[in-house]
């Protein structure tokens, strides 16, 4: 398995779709046998620094690799499996992506 990851942190407004973020990512970890924590973050501030504007944001060794939607245990999984091979930012335009209900 990769051993390469770092640090994965969910960033995100503490809606529930962030959190959702959080816990998906989480099984995704125990499902691969990584043994590392997923850091959960809800400020706002160090949202913005990561450089996007959407929430959550899923970034593994400190690079955004999803924004702005909440994808399956088996997407994230497979983020997680291809950090290595530099995954493109996935994200979608036009802000949470919980439709601004947080």
């Amino acid at each position: 398995m990769n051993n390469n990851i770092k640090s994965i942190k969910v960033f995100g407004s503490a809606c529930p779709t962030c959190k959702k973020l959080h816990e998906l990512t989480e099984v995704a970890v125990k499902e691969l046998h990584l043994n590392i924590e997923v850091e959960y973050i809800n400020d706002i501030q160090k949202l913005l620094d990561t450089g996007m504007m959407s929430s959550p944001v899923l970034a593994i060794n400190e690079k955004p690799v999803l924004a702005g939607r909440l994808p399956s245990v088996e997407k994230i999984k497979e983020l997680l499996t291809t950090i290595n091979n530099q995954p493109e930012l996935e994200k979608v335009s036009g802000g949470c992506s919980c439709g601004s209900r947080c």
